[in-house]
């Protein structure tokens, strides 16, 4: 074998064993093996990055769409959250009258302040929430009824808020009012405080409008405005009239239509004001519902009450263009809390029935007589709810007092009270289908101890000593607690208006 130049020996390739040849061409094998699953797994590798990157910017990026569904929208219109039109209908609306349209009106305050109350010295907050309604059913803006579909946004509840001090008030002069009767006119009968006169209700989030006789006037103009129900509405209805009288330059302009005195015995009274063609009538119904007697097996004559009725003086109620419905505290007198052998269904007398269910009863039996008698695109109707007695050491007939009480209540459980008398008023307003508005007066009248009449229902004859053995602690010495009342029927006739302005300048 001969040597190479270089001094290697070279070997004939068909002399290289088989067995190496082998291992080479396995050694190539997995080479080009190893390099083509490395290429797959980085491709793979490369997709999944590039899905996942898309499927990032999906879900961290979503189409404007998305927000234009949410349930978070940061302004609302006014005809969303309105009154139907049918119940703004009926209110006079002094911008459309040529005459009224001649004449100065107070300007309309900004009723939707989200503003909180400003920080009074002297004030009586309100206490904490115990679940029930403000204005209509639900709570919010007073102008809301039992009907309204969508809930009003919580500016402002005209029923939850403070008594606070104000030297403008009252709104008329003590013992100058002839139309408050003697069982009201606590500064005629001798009470010798005035604070309780000098108290002004002011809502949480905003202020009520300053009382305008002349305005209110202008807005009852041609309207009949109807209080119907017990002496607390009697209570009402003088102080409504002793308003309005400040709105008259001429006071002789005003009178009852038959020449009749206030007076507890008589049930119905019509004021007229003839420079505005309206009037204010009361009628009285204790209950809503009709009362009766029976004949027992003695001969003797009992009372009934027949829940299933409406009452007698139903047929005033249906010429009032405005109406004003209360009742409550005579369900806690004698027969109506015993419920024995007294109310009736049909000609069936019970012999015993709960009380609270006979008031329910007789509520529904009011809510079906108002739908099927009253158009709500004509009248208007209120519900002025219950307003709360003030007696220590027993009720109005076992020797409860009030006398001596000179500040409201500033703290304590009884500001969170609600009867559940006014439960049931708003269980069967929400199933009605006549829009009414709930003056629920019964939060704001719990503070106020100090404004009952007490031992000053009666006049004090000179040399004779008062008697403190019965007192009145539920109803109010005028001018007083049911003036603010009347400021509400006041402010929610002006929210009504601009409602309705609101409404006919929306493009249609």
């Amino acid at each position: 074998m001969k040597a190479s130049q270089n001094g290697h020996c070279n070997t004939p390739p068909s002399l290289v064993p088989p067995e190496t040849v082998l291992m080479l061409s396995k050694s190539d094998g997995l080479v080009a093996s190893k390099s083509r699953h490395t290429f797959t797994a980085l491709f793979f590798l490369l997709l999944l990055l590039v899905s996942i990157f898309f499927f990032s910017k999906r879900v961290l990026e979503p189409s404007v769409s998305i927000y234009r569904d949410a349930s978070i929208q940061p302004t609302l219109s006014l005809e969303e959250y309105a009154v139907p039109v049918a119940t703004l209908d009926p209110l006079a609306d002094p911008q459309l009258n040529e005459d009224f349209s001649r004449q100065s009106i107070a300007p309309i305050p900004e009723f939707l302040s989200r503003t909180e109350p400003k920080n009074e010295s002297a004030s009586v907050k309100d206490g904490n929430s115990n679940g029930e309604s403000g204005s209509g059913v639900d709570a919010g803006l007073s102008i809301e009824t039992n009907l309204s579909r969508k809930k009003v946004p919580k500016m402002c509840d005209f029923y939850r808020g403070t008594w606070v001090k104000d030297n403008e008030y009252p709104l008329y002069e003590p013992n100058a009012c002839p139309y408050v009767d003697e069982a009201y006119n606590c500064q005629g009968n001798g009470r010798p405080d005035l604070e309780y006169t000098k108290w002004r209700w002011k809502p949480e989030g905003c202020d009520l409008p300053r009382f305008n006789a002349t305005d209110f006037l202008e807005r009852l103009r041609g309207r009949r405005l109807m209080l119907v129900g017990d002496s607390m509405n009697r209570n009402q209805f003088e102080s409504i009239l002793c308003i309005l009288r400040e709105g008259l330059s001429d006071k002789s302009r005003m009178y009852e239509a038959h020449g009749h005195k206030i007076t507890k015995g008589r049930g119905y009274f019509l004021f007229k004001f003839k420079d505005y063609d309206c009037s204010v009538e009361f009628v009285r119904s204790h209950f809503l519902v009709r009362e009766g007697t029976r004949v027992n097996a003695k001969g003797n004559s009992n009372p009934t009450l027949s829940i299933d009725k409406i009452d007698k003086t139903a047929g005033r109620w249906k010429r009032a263009d405005i109406l004003v419905f209360n009742t409550g505290h005579w369900w806690t007198h004698g027969k109506t809390a015993r419920g024995k052998n007294y109310y009736k269904e049909g000609d069936f007398l019970y012999p015993r029935f709960d009380p609270i269910e006979a008031y329910k009863r007789a509520m529904k039996t009011w809510g079906k007589w108002i739908d099927q008698n009253i158009n709500p695109a004509k009248k208007l109707v209120f519900y002025r709810g219950y307003s709360s007695a003030h007696f220590r050491g027993g009720d109005w007939d076992s020797g409860g007092t009030c006398n001596g009480e000179t500040q409201p209540i500033l703290s304590g459980a009884f500001l969170d009270n609600y009867p559940p008398k006014m439960k049931i008023v708003e269980e069967v307003l929400r199933d009605m289908r006549v829009p009414v508005i709930l003056l629920n007066v019964s939060r704001m009248t719990n503070f106020r101890k100090d404004g009952h009449p007490s031992i000053y229902g009666k006049i004090r004859m000179a040399g004779k000593k008062v008697s403190t053995r019965r007192q009145d602690c539920s109803h109010w010495c005028l001018p007083g607690v049911p003036d603010a009342w009347n400021e509400l029927i006041y402010s929610n006739l002006i929210l009504q208006q601009m409602a309705k302005a609101s409404h006919r300048s929306k493009p249609h």
